[in-house]
């Protein structure tokens, strides 16, 4: 593996398991040093920062911040500054409830926004400066085919990832001439999978598969050929993948993204 993140640091929120710590994973694995953060007891938290060792980290680190309260990321990216980073950002932390319109309350909709949106917001604000001044720096978003397309019973998650995609354009455009091709810019971009090979689907998945006599692989295309063509789920590492490569010095003009995981869902 080219380790092109040496000397480099990295925060990736909600990274004790799924595709935050693929994500987390894939950037230790090039040299960058690891802040890995989400809700995790003590001994979570120890195991995460030990994966980061093992695929490669200098050093990891965890960071505690409930992302729902602006004082705590003040906080926790006042912590990773005098750490020294973020030159790469992750906002991986997300939610989403599953309710119609009707049925939704003021308090599962600010919960949501929260969490997907308003904390990306406080995240890249602090950031983003320093990320300029140093001539290199690292925004990815992980959003949402949602963030691109909707679906029913989903308004507050929909709204949150539309929004983050629209911030992060904006973002993109703000900081498109900091740095250099040799310093390696600013970016910022969105990575938004369709279904994904986690714990979340795996419910779905089992309750198709009931329909086939508990064969998994046709619950899993039966769910997916709703919205995914491919019929396949994408693995967390393949995000993690993406995510690397958008780190590093060659992406330097690929800003303002918003690049679909899908098989195909989005191209309909």
């Amino acid at each position: 593996m080219d380790r092109y993140l040496e000397g480099r640091s990295a925060l990736i929120t909600g990274s004790v398991q799924g595709i935050g710590m693929a994500v987390a994973k894939s950037l230790a694995s090039a040299g960058a040093r690891i802040g890995v953060h989400g809700l995790a007891t003590p001994q979570q938290a120890a195991e995460a920062v030990a994966a980061m060792k093992a695929a490669g980290a200098p050093e990891a680190k965890f960071f505690e911040g409930d992302v729902r309260k602006p004082d705590a990321i003040e906080a926790m990216m006042a912590a990773v500054a005098a750490w020294g980073g973020p030159d790469i950002l992750v906002n991986n932390a997300g939610v989403q409830h599953t309710v119609s319109l009707a049925d939704a309350t003021r308090a599962i909709w600010d919960n949501v926004i929260a969490i997907n949106l308003s904390a990306a917001f406080d995240t890249m604000r602090l950031a983003l400066p320093g990320m300029a001044k140093r001539g290199y720096g690292r925004v990815v978003n992980i959003a949402s085919v949602h963030g691109l397309v909707a679906s029913v019973n989903k308004a507050p998650y929909v709204a949150s990832k539309f929004g983050l995609v629209g911030m992060s354009k904006v973002a993109a455009l703000e900081y498109a001439a900091s740095g250099s091709r040799e310093s390696g810019g600013v970016t910022i971009n969105c990575i938004c999978p369709g279904f994904i090979e986690t714990s979340l689907i795996e419910p779905q998945i089992m309750e198709r598969a009931a329909k086939f006599g508990g064969d998994r692989a046709k619950g899993a295309a039966d769910l997916l050929s709703d919205k995914q063509p491919s019929k396949r789920t994408a693995m967390p590492e393949e995000i993690g993948a993406l995510a690397l490569w958008l780190c590093h010095p060659v992406a330097h003009n690929v800003t303002g993204a918003a690049i679909p995981v899908d098989g195909g869902w989005t191209a309909q």
